[in-house]
């Protein structure tokens, strides 16, 4: 599949994502992500990778609109964790004698 990322054309297979990808260890996804195999990995660093291109060259959008064109499960970044509610104080019941 031809696909544009980062101003620069590259005609993407499947089957040599898969390939570049084997034995790299994936980081922590903290934001977009894709199935490769079993793993999830960010898709800045598959992008990286694959096009072996600076991080800050191109953006996770352009990667995960070519990985899922091959037909790679993408995931969008997680929700945020919702804070917890502090914990309010009860006052002592007051009892008049």
């Amino acid at each position: 599949m031809r696909c544009v990322i980062a101003r620069f054309p590259f005609d993407l297979f499947k089957n040599e994502v898969e390939q570049a990808m084997k034995g790299v260890k994936p980081e922590p996804v903290t934001g977009e992500s894709v199935i490769i195999g079993r793993r999830h990995y960010p898709v800045k660093q598959v992008g990286e990778v694959i096009t072996r291109q600076d991080r800050r060259d191109f953006s996770a959008q352009e990667v995960t609109r070519a990985l899922s064109g091959l037909g790679f499960t993408c995931r969008a970044a997680p929700a945020p964790a919702p804070a917890a509610e502090p914990a309010v104080p009860q006052a002592w019941p007051t009892t008049l004698v």
